[in-house]
């Protein structure tokens, strides 16, 4: 049992979260609102708080040299790692709360009762800071339940809290459908705030030594692996290797020297700190060890990624140059999709990317003016987190809060490299903002949705992320979703077929709509995109 919290208990709170939180990956997964086949909440809280253990890892156990206490410094790269890495709404969130810890406690010691009720409670306020409009029956509801039972505790001792921080998160927990209606037609407890339960189960675990009972996880589906493309170099080398590296500059030179030797494609960016700062590594070679040595010589290199590119999926076209000075990322899940972004000169990010993985992307633009275009409403957070890392470096970047890759088209299209960079960002918004969109899947599981009951096989159409119908056909459903999305007026029709879509489903689609609306202009591509056999766009 502990009586204050150090750098070895937080180490250890950051393993046994991991650890509970890949057990109940599955479970957390599938506490999804809508009974679609993305739920991913689960998953990206893994992915999230393994960039923060692996920054944590990383650590030599040196002493701070930032003034920080021991456990205020392992709190900061817990913290630092996780928004590197965090995915999704609830990996950007967790990073925020983790980040709360970290300023609440970083010059404090020891850290007791009191200091540990007056951290949860920065946590709540980064987390609620971290969302433009905050929705209560979610991760927020449970955080800002479990700092305020802190408070009320009102003692120094350390185990007294916590336990009644995690006791009431999981009561807040249980009400979150209470909070939000979706939730209760789901049937289900908030994702987020699941996964946080865990993470507080986990410190009263360190704190005090009791195990909480925790049941088997749920059978979960196989994610496909992401993939990522030789985008630059010879095909002489085999593997791209990246890290994330803390050294000063003069070791970051000598670093290039030896890289420069083993391969080819190196970048070396910076975060323009004047002596000691982070750097970001990119290298194709053959001898991994060699290269990541160097990056261990040079100083503390961490979040390392090693990519065989023969193990990859081919290429999508490359970019063209940002000869004004601007660029474009684009999220795309899909080859297809990728493709038609390249195409219009966009560096494209695969699916679900970390903020690590988009600000990687922007660097790389060399631009000194970003849009991004996340595509998704679960990727928006991470975008925006993202945008702040690259303005810290000196680069503008402006998010299109973008939610399906239709609209992202649509805002392509209206680019304009001789506007302002501002006027431009507000034309592409407005564009995509005048596109609405349509996602036909198949239901995974048994569901109370505003359309009506659905039992899994079914299929579902969402407009604009709400379910409005459900039928037995994929192709009369997807008719029947252009029809209601026409009946409100639109010129043009964007179809992009999924993975899984059956052969013929855009010639259908496309036929009826010349039929039933002549004078409206369809464009169909293959989209490639998972989950989805059909997404739709109607200017």
């Amino acid at each position: 049992m502990l009586d204050t919290l150090d750098a070895a208990a937080v180490r250890r709170w950051c393993a046994g979260g991991l650890i509970a939180l890949r057990h109940h990956q599955g479970e957390i997964d599938g506490l999804n609102v809508y009974p679609v086949p993305d739920g991913d909440t689960g998953t990206n809280m893994v992915l999230t708080l393994t960039s923060a253990q692996q920054a944590l890892a990383m650590d030599l156990d040196t002493l701070p040299e930032d003034g920080h206490t021991p456990h205020g410094h392992a709190l900061r790269l817990m913290a630092r790692g996780a928004l590197l890495g965090a995915r999704g709404n609830s990996g950007v969130i967790l990073s925020q709360i983790l980040r709360g810890f970290a300023d609440a406690l970083a010059d404090v010691s020891p850290v007791g009762g009191r200091e540990l009720a007056r951290a949860l409670r920065h946590a709540a306020t980064a987390a609620y800071a971290a969302v433009a409009r905050p929705v209560e029956g979610t991760l927020l509801s449970v955080v800002a339940a479990a700092a305020t039972a802190a408070e009320q505790a009102d003692t120094d001792d350390l185990r007294t809290v916590v336990r009644a921080a995690a006791g009431e998160a999981a009561r807040a927990l249980a009400r979150t459908p209470e909070q939000l209606p979706a939730l209760a037609r789901a049937g289900v407890v908030d994702a987020g705030g699941r996964g946080l339960c865990l993470l507080l189960d986990a410190l009263v675990e360190v704190v005090t030594g009791e195990s909480p009972p925790r049941p088997a996880p749920l059978t979960r589906a196989v994610r496909p692996p992401l993939t990522a493309v030789r985008e630059t170099g010879s095909e002489e080398y085999a593997y791209e290797v990246q890290f994330l590296l803390d050294a000063d500059h003069e070791a970051v030179s000598r670093m290039r020297e030896t890289l420069d030797a083993l391969g080819d494609s190196l970048v070396i960016v910076g975060d323009g700190a004047e002596s000691h700062g982070t750097w970001n590594v990119h290298v194709h070679v053959n001898d991994v060890g060699a290269a990541i040595e160097a990056g261990v010589v040079a100083g503390r290199p961490y979040r390392i990624s090693v990519t065989r590119f023969a193990d990859q999926a081919p290429p999508a076209p490359r970019p063209g140059p940002a000869t004004d000075g601007r660029a474009a990322v684009v999220v795309a899940a899909g080859a297809g999709i990728a493709e038609l972004f390249a195409g219009e000169g966009a560096t494209v990010v695969p699916g679900n990317p970390s903020t690590g993985e988009l600000l990687d992307a922007v660097r790389a633009t060399a631009a000194a003016r970003v849009v991004v275009l996340p595509n998704d409403p679960n990727t928006q957070a991470v975008a925006s987190a993202a945008a702040k890392e690259a303005h810290a470096l000196g680069v503008k970047v402006s998010v299109v809060p973008t939610r399906s890759p239709v609209q992202a088209l649509a805002a392509l299209a209206v680019r304009d490299p001789q506007r302002r960079f501002e006027d431009d960002v507000i034309a592409m918004a407005e564009a995509a903002g005048a596109c609405r969109y349509a996602e036909v899947c198949r239901a995974s599981r048994e569901a109370l949705t505003v359309a009506g009951p659905c039992r899994p096989g079914d299929v579902l159409a969402l407009v604009e992320g709400e379910v409005h119908l459900i039928g037995a056909d994929l192709v009369d459903t997807c008719v029947a979703v252009v029809d209601r999305m026409l009946g409100g007026g639109g010129e043009l029709v964007t179809l992009l077929t999924g993975e899984d879509a059956p052969d013929g489903l855009a010639e259908a689609v496309r036929a009826h709509v010349a039929r039933r609306w002549p004078f409206v202009e369809v464009q169909a591509y293959p989209g490639g995109q998972p989950h989805y056999p059909l997404l739709v766009g109607v200017e």
